[in-house]
């Protein structure tokens, strides 16, 4: 089924007015509402929310000149190449924004990324200008080769952020990037299918379109509930810091972190907890790193001891208790977090563990 076939769908047209819609409301929410409607408690990155309403109101404007394209232009290929070109420009920058912007060690550059649109654009441009298909599946091949670079980029950039995290913050539930950043990765080889799908039947057109309804919510739902890091690292200023490690971060960290509990405190950073022991925060990664820890690691393994503790005491004294509200106790916000890290630092889950103890 063509274009122009689609089209006399009513619902179709329904629902596709109802996706640009949708669109526009999403932009508008994220642009003019400060605080989040789904996660109040959480204040999201300003970058990022700019980015994702500008993707948005890109999509908008991409439904709408697919349409006029359909209906005034179809099935002219010059006019076709002229909006694959004009989603080129919006919508590849703005989905590259969104990326680095939720990677927040760091305010990673753009234009490198934007180079990979070079030679895309350049044969765009001659196509547009020569007219026909002569330069199609060169043209689709670069598209694809743009956007596994781009895919390949993110998976490297994530993977850093990942290990920065982990150095630097004990409580990851609201920080971690993975699954929005490969829903992403996934959105953009469907987008890769669709910009080189000649024939467009029914069912794909209704995909498409129920496919960006989900995205919209993603990626509302993902500002919302990531949580905004003031402090970032520059890896310029950590390379001129003299490498020699104060002698009495060990016996700081006990008086101060290990003895006054501070490990209890939810999101304690590595940068707060350096500044309460009277150090800076290179000093103190640097302490981790020649004990074979993350600061991570030596959080969890803490509040793991502690939670171990309150369990203790509270069979022996008979008291009534859950796992979640000792978990809570031991300085974990979400009890799903707890059990993961529980599991990776006894090997056990938390009910086996209990039980465990029980018997011995």
């Amino acid at each position: 089924m063509e274009f122009q076939e689609i089209l006399q769908d009513v619902l179709f047209l329904i629902f596709y007015g109802g996706v640009i819609m949708l669109d526009i409301i999403a932009a508008l929410y994220l642009l003019l509402r400060s605080g989040n409607a789904y996660a109040p408690d959480v204040t999201s990155p300003v970058r990022l929310r700019r980015w994702a309403a500008v993707f948005l109101i890109s999509c908008a404007i991409s439904h709408v000149y697919w349409l006029v394209y359909t209906y005034w232009f179809y099935p002219s290929m010059t006019h076709y190449l002229v909006v694959c070109g004009l989603d080129l420009l919006l919508l590849f920058p703005s989905i590259v924004g969104i990326l680095m912007s939720m990677l927040q060690d760091r305010r990673r550059p753009i234009w490198p990324v934007m180079l990979m649109m070079v030679p895309t654009a350049v044969l765009l441009l001659i196509s547009i200008f020569r007219g026909g298909t002569a330069l199609y599946v060169p043209l689709s091949a670069s598209v694809v080769l743009m956007y596994a670079l781009l895919i390949v980029f993110i998976f490297i950039a994530v993977r850093h952020y990942g290990y920065w995290l982990r150095d630097n913050y004990a409580d990851l539930e609201r920080k971690e990037v993975w699954q929005s950043t490969l829903i992403l990765a996934l959105f953009l080889l469907f987008f890769v299918v669709y910009c080189i799908t000649t024939g467009k039947s029914r069912a794909v057109a209704y995909f498409f379109q129920i496919y960006t309804v989900i995205l919209v919510l993603l990626l509302v739902w993902r500002v919302e509930t990531l949580q905004a890091l003031s402090e970032t690292t520059s890896p310029e200023k950590a390379v001129q810091t003299p490498q020699t490690i104060p002698a009495n971060i060990g016996p700081l960290l006990k008086k101060h972190c290990e003895e006054e509990q501070l490990y209890l405190k939810h999101d304690l950073s590595l940068a707060q907890l350096a500044q309460v022991i009277g150090t800076n925060r290179y000093y103190l990664s640097q302490y981790f790193a020649q004990q074979g820890l993350t600061y991570n690691t030596y959080i969890n393994n803490l509040r793991i001891r502690h939670f171990a503790n309150l369990y203790h005491n509270a069979v022996e004294n008979g008291c009534s208790y859950t796992a979640q509200q000792l978990a809570f106790e031991s300085g974990y916000r979400s009890y799903s977090t707890f059990s993961a890290v529980f599991k990776q630092h006894t090997g056990k889950t938390v009910t086996a563990w209990m039980r465990s103890v029980i018997a011995q």
